[in-house]
């Protein structure tokens, strides 16, 4: 429990105002020896928090010009992320997915709050959606900024997270007492911008904690959380906004953001490695008063000089020029774009069905979206078994090698790309009063089925391809994703205005099956576009 408390934010406030008296590590302790050369206390304290094989000291390396490399100082060193108990593990999974969770769920909270918006401020259903497009927008643009942060070594994970979480959460307090409709999509946007972090940085902190072969598990959960989120918060917000009024929904975020917040900052670690053996460094370098104590990620930037404005490059102009110059990265990003715009049309397409041709009353026109679950159910089976059967299972046998190209992340999504326009269509023809209101919900299970697969096959593909730049080309995707989808909430319910809820959803499944066609070309073609590519590595 000290340890918890130690690396959190809070404790690392206390370190801070008791000048380091408090919540010690190891290294400041009394009686502390070397620990590369075998110190009996660090060993004896590592054995009995982390019960794993017998402890070995580790031998610190040393250059040629005198340097000492930091690095853990026993093989189960409790420092470690990857050596925490299965329990921290997953508590920390699970604030970084409650925490996606509510980032997502505030986007379509909003939906219930349109009425009378568009009554009290006497605008129409289309501009009140700049409040739903512009948070979408927000957490886009904010992953492109936050994202880089977390990768400085100086800075790490927590801090991006609990400073915007903190902006974040306070936010909500304005949002639910401002009292015209300009300032309350500005703060929309302003939230969703302070909510991205967990968005950018969520998988690179599954990848801190848990060996290579099970963060997919993680990526699963953690995918399934965020679209939970979006889908579960207009079945709330229907019926608590026209109770309660439309400020309802902000007050919601709030009191939902608040206990998240509160939990970062008490129990949530550090879980860069790179992160905690560069304090540890500069612990060392206090303590012995030895200079030549450094970290690799301090070796690595004196080498190469990185500033700033290098890290910046390589985070936001890179992904766009290998998007410009490799065809498989461009194409994951305007596919991955697609299904996620595709998605979120559906927001501003349940109101022209479910309450124009079923006649649902407005509090019960969120009730549909629950069909998401069974879709998100077999999904997410899918990619478990597909990632169990095809890689975990040979591991054990075959290594590394059980891995394959990277062209096999994508099996599942070939399975699963055609239950996307099958579901459109389905949705588009049967949204009819001669058939049942279940028909259309069965098509939108369908559709998310080929949603979520395609997501997470297609950048778990980028990731094995481009390991060296996966984590800005996520925050880039992320980007693409968010403001394609911001485009599809202004301009859908126009286009389905203009050519009908039949055409207008046709059209989408259209576009998706010539999607369909251009991952089964990538699938084939993949490996010789990679021997060509100057960036893949796979």
């Amino acid at each position: 429990m000290n340890d918890v408390l130690r690396d959190s934010p809070f404790g690392q406030v206390v370190r801070f105002l008791s000048k380091n008296k408090y919540l010690q590590y190891a290294e400041e302790r009394g009686g502390f020896q070397n620990p590369y050369y075998g110190s009996q206390a660090l060993q004896k304290e590592s054995h009995s928090e982390v019960q794993r094989i017998e402890s070995r000291p580790i031998k610190p390396t040393t250059t040629s010009d005198g340097t000492i490399l930091v690095d853990w100082y026993t093989t189960d060193d409790p420092e470690n992320p990857q050596n925490w108990s299965a329990l921290r593990k997953g508590f920390v999974s699970f604030q970084i997915c409650i925490y996606s969770f509510a980032v997502y769920f505030g986007s379509s909270i909003y939906i219930g709050a349109v009425p009378e918006v568009v009554e009290r401020y006497g605008i129409s259903v289309e501009v009140s959606s700049l409040a739903l497009a512009l948070y979408v927008f927000g957490y886009g643009f904010g992953a492109m900024i936050f994202s880089p942060l977390s990768e400085i070594a100086a800075i790490g994970r927590n801090p991006p997270y609990i400073i915007t979480l903190f902006i974040y959460t306070i936010l909500w307090v304005p949002a639910s007492l401002v009292d015209n409709f300009a300032g309350f999509v500005v703060l929309r946007f302003l939230t969703g911008f302070f909510g991205a972090p967990c968005l950018a940085t969520g998988g690179a902190s599954f990848a801190d904690v848990y060996p290579l072969l099970h963060v997919p598990y993680l990526l699963v959960i953690w995918g399934g959380a965020t679209v939970f989120g979006p889908a579960i918060a207009p079945v709330i917000s229907n019926f608590s906004a026209p109770a309660e009024g439309w400020h309802w929904v902000s007050w919601e975020m709030l009191w939902l953001s608040a206990p998240i917040l509160f939990g970062f900052f008490f129990f949530l670690p550090e879980t860069s490695s790179a992160t905690i053996l560069y304090y540890r460094a500069r612990r060392l370098r206090r303590i012995t008063g030895n200079d030549r104590y450094r970290s690799q990620s301090e070796i690595d930037q004196t080498k190469r000089q990185m500033t700033m404005k290098d890290i910046l490059y390589n985070a936001i102009i890179k992904p766009v020029e290998i998007n410009a110059l490799d065809p498989s990265v461009l194409f994951s990003t305007i596919y991955t774009s697609l299904v996620y715009a595709i998605f979120y049309s559906f927001f501003e397409a349940f109101p022209l069905v479910f309450s124009g041709v079923y006649d649902f009353r407005f509090t019960l026109s969120g009730l549909p979206f629950l069909g998401v679950f069974p879709g998100l159910f077999v999904a997410a089976t899918l990619c478990v078994v597909s990632w169990h059967l095809q890689v975990v299972k040979p591991f054990r046998t075959e290594g590394f090698k059980a891995f394959g190209t990277p062209e096999h992340r994508l099996i599942p999504a070939l399975f699963a790309c055609f239950w996307l326009p099958v579901g459109l269509f389905l949705f588009a023809w049967t949204s009819r009063p001669s058939v049942h209101w279940m028909a259309p919900i069965i098509g939108l299970s369908l559709s998310i089925v080929g949603t979520f697969t395609i997501i997470v096959c297609m950048l778990q593909y980028v990731a094995f391809t481009y390991p060296k730049y996966s984590a800005s080309l996520f925050a880039a995707n992320d980007f693409a994703r968010s403001t394609l989808a911001a485009g599809a909430i202004m301009f859908s319910r126009p286009m389905f205005l203009r050519l009908g809820i039949h055409w207008g959803v046709s059209l989408l499944a259209f576009l998706d099956i010539v999607c369909c066609i251009l991952l089964f070309g990538l699938w084939k073609f993949g490996p010789s576009l990679r021997a060509r590519s100057r960036f893949a590595e796979a």
